[in-house]
């Protein structure tokens, strides 16, 4: 992980909270302990107050400059291109295939509806493809049954932030060598795969800075570009399709229109806060990896005694630690386990419905696909709470309340 300390400018600085608001059912007095709540952490007031008095609001600035600079240091990306979303760089990154009526872009089921809509809004057809149980990223077994000659890319998703199998994905790929692998790494900043940083294993890799991930601005992305070849026209595409990028280094004496493209860039006050998050990224990183290991030491031996499964981290991988879940035995008692939790006071949640049994995807999709795995996983799978101003009492009490629902709705033994 990049980073040096505590944060670049080495103070130790206090996590602030957004207060957790109480709602219905709690605990006597305590206040119910939210999912997420977006924590300030850093130099984010001081910083957002300095991109406002200093008069340049729009993209472009120079904390985005910075924030850049860190992301492209951690993946060793010769470019890194800050966005409104991890939307708009999935876009981009469709935008640089040159997609045409006919092309396939293969993504997994059990992901946010963006990492297929991208690619679909710019004319490809999508296939889905299923999970594996081992890490919930995409099945390298079925993905060999959907490659064609008509697949431009595979986007793959480092599900709460653990590397999926990206040995045989890639081995997979070996026989396929124009089909482009996209990182949609939403989850799993300053995570690795065999010490190699996830967001750098794939052609591209989009990254998420909205309010749920470990690193916020509100709402905002980025494109990581991992060859060279790519730079240039991207700048292009990002600035609206003109060689502004090429005018402000001063190798143009004027910027024209040159190619397709958008709005992308990201408003400097919201990199000015973004910034003040990634210079505590080690400290940050550290509190979020405390919550996972809490978890799972209090959750992992009762597993077996009340029917259910934590999350596991396979070997070779340093997760980012964006989550932390655990699967149910069925779909009916996952629900029934989260509203006890509710009642307790604990705002647990489920997650992603499978994109294949949609509307949008089947609509969008050039052939129906089984994906049995997502179908199951979606409807078991439970998300507990998991934010940095969590203390170790709330910790408590999210246990606390899961293994008692756990244990009130457990099948007969």
């Amino acid at each position: 992980m990049s980073g040096s300390g505590i944060g670049d400018d080495e103070r130790e600085v206090p996590v602030v909270a957004h207060a957790q608001q109480p709602g219905p059912g709690g605990t006597g007095d305590l206040p119910d302990i939210a999912f997420n709540v977006p924590a300030v952490v850093g130099r984010e007031l001081d910083y957002v107050q300095e991109a406002v008095l200093g008069g340049h609001l729009s993209s472009g600035g120079e904390f985005a400059r910075r924030a850049a600079e860190i992301l492209a240091a951690d993946t060793g990306s010769p470019e890194v291109l800050m966005t409104t979303s991890c939307t708009a760089a999935l876009e981009l990154s469709a935008m640089l295939m040159d997609l045409q009526e006919g092309d396939t872009v293969i993504v997994p089921s059990f992901t946010f509806t963006s990492t297929g809509l991208a690619y679909a809004r710019q004319g490809a057809g999508l296939l889905f493809c299923d999970i594996e149980r081992r890490t919930l990223g995409l099945d390298p077994e079925h993905l060999s049954t959907l490659l064609d000659e008509h697949v431009r890319a595979v986007v793959v998703v480092h599900y709460a932030g653990v590397a999926c199998d990206v040995e045989a994905i890639r081995e997979v790929l070996a026989e396929w060598p124009e089909v482009r692998l996209v990182e949609d790494n939403a989850h799993g900043l300053f995570g690795t795969w065999r010490g190699e940083p996830l967001g750098s294993l794939g052609r591209y890799a989009t990254l998420s800075f909205h309010e749920t991930k470990n690193f916020t601005c509100g709402e905002g992305g980025a494109l990581v570009l991992n060859d060279a070849r790519d730079v240039d026209r991207a700048r292009v595409l990002y600035d609206k399709g003109t060689n502004r990028h090429a005018f402000m280094l001063g190798q143009v004496d004027k910027y024209t229109w040159k190619d397709t493209g958008s709005s992308f860039g990201l408003s400097d006050v919201l990199a000015a806060y973004l910034l003040a998050q990634l210079e505590q990224r080690e400290a940050v990183q550290a509190v979020r990896r405390r919550i996972h290991d809490h978890y799972e030491a209090a959750l992992s031996p009762h597993g077996d005694e009340l029917g259910f499964e934590v999350m596991r981290v396979p070997e070779e991988r340093e997760p980012a630690h964006h989550m932390y879940y655990v699967l149910l035995s069925d779909h009916g008692r996952r629900n029934d386990v989260l509203e006890l939790m509710r009642k307790s006071g604990v705002q647990a949640t489920f997650h992603y419905q499978p994109l294949h049994t949609s509307d949008a995807g089947r609509a969008f999709a050039v052939r129906a696909t089984q994906c049995p795995v997502a179908e199951d996983v979606s409807g078991r799978l439970l998300r507990l709470p998991f934010h940095n101003t969590l203390t170790d009492g709330d910790l408590d009490r999210v246990v606390a309340a899961f293994l008692e629902a756990g244990a009130a709705t457990a099948p007969a033994r």
